[in-house]
C-alpha cells in the first residue's frame, strides 16, 4: 500500500499500517518514515506520478494524507485507474478547498456555524465591515477573516476591530498574504467557547467516530502569538461529553453526508469537523477533508481497531463491519518546531536525541526531517517532530512526551510547555 504525505500525520498513519504486517511505501515521505516503510521521490502534487507508482507497484490501498492532493483530484484519477483509495473526491473535497463553498453548505443544510459573509472586492469587504460595526454598535463581537482557498493552516486573521479587519482584507486581497487562496474572502462572527477537534472516518452514507481531540494553533504558550498549523494535541477532548458527541453525530455529521450525497458528491474519506463548544452548543468552524496534523498522532493511538480495515472500509463505501471504539487512557503529542517558525524559517539543523530508548508509550513522529548526506537527521521544515504518548491519563502523557522532548535538541529549536493544559511546572522549562 502507499501513504501519499511527508508529515507526522503519515508518519503516524504509516507506522500503524507497518504495525499491521502491511508493506508499506510513503510518497514522498521523511527520515522517519523510512524506518517504517520504503520512502519514494514523488511530489504530493504530482497527481500522475502517483497514478504511476499505484500503477506499478500494484498497490491495494492508496492513503492520500495531505489536502493538496485530494483538491486536485488525485483519488478520482487512481479511480479511473481501478485503484482502491482513501480520501475524498476532488467535488467532495471542496467542504476544505472553499471555505466559501463550506459556509454555503452549511446554510444549504441547516448545519450550525457562525454568521457570515462572503466578497471577492476588498472596496465592498471593508465597506461592510464598517457598516457593520456602526449598526450593531460598541457590542459588536470580534471578527474573522478568513482566505477562501488552502493556506497551510494560516489563511485566518482574528481582529479585535474593524481596523485590524480592514487592514486583514489588505493583507490579503490587495497583498496577496495568501497568494490566490486570498482572492476571495469570508467574513464571519467570532465565535467563543472551547474548540474540538472531530474526525470521523465515512463510507459516504456512514460515519465511524474517532477519539474527539484538541490541538492548539497559536504558536506561544497560553494561545498568544501567530497561528500555525498546529503546535500540538491530545485526545480525548473533555469537553465533547457523551451527549454532546451524539448531537455533533446528529446535528453536523449526519446531515453533511446526506447533503453531499444529495449535492452529488459522496463523502468518503475521514472528515475532520473543526467545532467551538460554548455552554454545550456545537457550532462548526471549518471541515477539513483529511486528518488534521498533529491530531493523527493522537487518533492513532486513540483507536481500538484495525486501521487497515477501517481505511479500506471507507475507501470501498462500506464500513459497516469497522469497529467502532476508543482506547482507554489519552495521548497527548507536542509539536517541535524550527528556528524561525511560523516565520522564516532557519533549515539543515542537525538534531541529536533521536536514537535514544523511548520509554513505554511513547512516540515520535516525523514532520519536516530529512537525511544529510552524511547520514544524520536533519530539520527540513517549519515544525519538525510531533513528540508524544499515549498512557493511562492525560497527566502521564503528557510526563512522558515533556521528558522526551526534553532529550531532544536542535538549534533554534522551540515548543509550547502547556499542550493539555495539564503540565503548568514545566512552563518555566526548556
Amino acid at each position: 500500500m502507499i501513504v501519499v504525505g511527508s508529515g507526522a500525520r503519515e508518519h503516524a498513519l504509516a507506522a500503524a499500517l507497518a504495525d499491521a504486517e502491511h508493506e508499506v511505501l510513503i510518497a514522498p515521505g521523511n527520515a522517519g518514515t523510512a524506518a517504517v516503510g520504503r520512502n519514494v521521490a514523488v511530489r504530493v502534487d504530482d497527481v500522475d506520478g502517483i497514478v504511476r507508482l499505484a500503477d506499478a507497484e500494484r498497490a491495494d490501498l492508496v492513503v492520500v494524507g495531505p489536502e493538496l492532493p485530494l483538491v486536485l483530484g488525485v483519488v478520482d484519477a487512481l479511480g479511473t485507474r481501478g485503484v482502491t483509495a482513501f480520501g475524498p473526491s476532488r467535488a467532495a473535497a471542496r467542504l476544505e478547498a472553499s471555505k466559501a463553498f463550506m459556509k454555503g453548505f452549511c446554510k444549504r443544510h441547516g448545519i450550525p456555524t457562525a454568521p457570515f459573509a462572503v466578497f471577492d472586492d476588498p472596496d465592498a469587504a471593508q465597506r461592510h465591515l464598517r457598516e457593520d460595526a456602526r449598526a450593531r454598535g460598541p457590542f459588536a463581537a470580534p471578527l474573522v477573516v478568513k482566505a477562501d482557498g488552502l493556506a497551510a493552516g494560516k489563511g485566518v486573521v482574528v481582529a479585535d476591530t474593524v481596523d485590524e479587519a480592514c487592514a486583514a482584507v489588505d493583507r490579503i486581497m490587495r497583498g496577496r498574504e495568501f497568494g490566490d487562496a486570498g482572492r476571495v474572502l469570508v467574513l464571519e462572527e467570532r465565535l467563543s467557547g472551547e474548540e474540538a477537534s472531530f474526525h470521523v472516518v465515512c463510507d459516504g452514507t456512514r460515519a465511524v467516530a474517532l477519539a474527539p481531540a484538541r490541538d492548539h494553533k497559536r504558536v506561544g504558550d497560553g494561545d498568544r502569538g501567530p497561528n500555525t498549523g498546529g503546535m500540538g494535541a491530545y485526545a480525548p477532548a473533555n469537553a465533547v461529553t457523551p451527549e454532546l458527541h451524539a448531537t455533533v453525530m446528529r446535528d453536523v455529521v449526519e446531515p453533511t453526508l446526506s447533503g453531499m450525497a444529495s449535492e452529488g458528491a459522496p463523502f468518503r474519506g475521514v472528515l475532520f469537523v473543526g467545532l467551538m463548544i460554548e455552554r454545550g452548543i456545537p457550532r462548526v468552524l471549518e471541515y477539513n477533508v483529511r486528518f488534521g496534523d498533529p491530531e493523527a498522532t493522537v487518533l492513532v493511538p486513540m483507536y481500538d481497531g484495525d486501521w487497515f480495515e477501517l481505511l479500506e472500509g471507507a475507501a470501498l463505501g462500506d464500513l459497516s463491519r469497522a469497529p467502532a471504539g476508543t482506547a482507554r487512557g489519552a495521548a497527548l503529542s507536542v509539536v517541535m518546531a524550527a528556528g524561525g517558525y511560523p516565520g522564516k524559517l532557519r533549515t539543515g539543523d542537525a538534531i541529536e536525541g533521536l536514537d535514544a530508548p523511548l520509554p513505554p508509550g511513547a512516540f515520535v513522529r516525523h514532520a519536516g526531517t530529512a537525511r544529510s548526506p552524511d547520514g544524520r537527521v536533519v530539520t527540513s521544515g517549519g515544525r519538525v517532530l510531533a513528540v508524544g504518548a499515549h498512557a493511562s491519563s492525560l497527566d502521564e502523557a503528557a510526563r512522558i512526551a515533556y521528558d522526551v522532548v526534553d532529550s531532544i535538541r536542535w538549534e533554534g529549536e522551540h515548543h509550547r510547555r502547556d499542550i493539555g493544559r495539564v503540565f503548568p511546572a514545566a512552563l518555566e522549562g526548556k
